[in-house]
């Protein structure tokens, strides 16, 4: 396991250990109960520089810009820049 100076620490994206996004990728929140749709939404800001919670989302059903805390239903699909998929999941339009 690779240690890290506390500077290093400071910068390194928390991707190993939780949830993580870049601006412009999608975030999916399951249902309330089985049967019923959820929401997406663009991610169109970070409130940390390693992409950890929480975001400000563009939710697709309103239009609005949110502060978001996803929970445990909730998934990121990473995008590229250019709307292609890096993952799993549909690419956006």
């Amino acid at each position: 396991m690779r240690s890290f100076n506390r500077q290093e620490w400071a910068h390194e994206p928390m991707r190993e250990s939780g949830m993580w996004a870049r601006v412009g990728d999608q975030i999916v929140v399951a249902g309330p109960t089985v049967g019923e749709s959820g929401r997406d939404g663009e991610i169109v800001g970070l409130h940390h520089p390693d992409g950890t919670p929480p975001y400000d989302v563009r939710w697709s059903d309103t239009g609005r810009v949110t502060v978001f805390f996803p929970g445990p239903d909730a998934r990121i699909k990473h995008l590229t820049d250019h709307g292609h998929h890096t993952g799993r999941g549909t690419p956006r339009p």
